[in-house]
């Protein structure tokens, strides 16, 4: 088995830094979080309450991106949110066997998460990250998981997943 190649996506909320860092434990690889690499202005923002654009959001990919790249052959879980598929078609570019895992969930349940931490990603643009969002398509290599879960027990279902599609190629 090739070791895991994952970017965990999904609006801002659903704890993919949670289990981002689960699925890597699990996997024994390293972790990062995208959102180390947004550029200040990029946090700065969005702390503001305003959306990135694309033109924002293509240069933090690129380095997400080559991230997978110097990875792609060890393994390594990062968060991204990834929210269109032309985001995700830049990170497959980069690293062709990523795999997705999606993380979903209710509106009020990442409502009530968003208002209860501490974090540059206000409230106020949650509407627009699920106006953004583009589900997997069937051709994406990845899978979707609700998030009424616990961290640790989506990263053992992911990575059960994730064994049966290599079992499967």
């Amino acid at each position: 088995m090739s070791p895991a190649l994952v970017v965990v996506m999904g609006i801002s909320g659903v704890g993919k830094s949670a289990v981002g860092h689960a699925v890597a434990d699990r996997a024994e690889v390293p972790y990062a979080d995208g959102d180390d690499y947004h550029p200040q202005a990029n946090i700065e923002k969005m702390s503001s309450g305003q959306a990135l654009t694309d033109e924002d959001r293509w240069p933090w990919l690129e380095l997400i991106g080559q991230w997978l790249a110097e990875h792609d052959e060890a393994g390594g879980v990062i968060s991204c949110s990834a929210l269109r598929r032309v985001y995700r078609d830049v990170l497959t570019k980069h690293a062709p066997r990523v795999v997705f895992l999606h993380l979903v969930g209710d509106h009020e349940l990442i409502l009530s998460r968003m208002s209860g931490r501490d974090h540059f990603m206000p409230v106020s643009l949650l509407d627009s990250q699920e106006a953004t969002l583009e589900p997997l398509e069937a051709d994406e290599q990845g899978v979707v998981f609700d998030v009424t879960e616990t961290p640790d027990r989506i990263a053992a279902s992911f990575l059960v997943w994730l064994r049966s599609q290599e079992d499967n190629s």
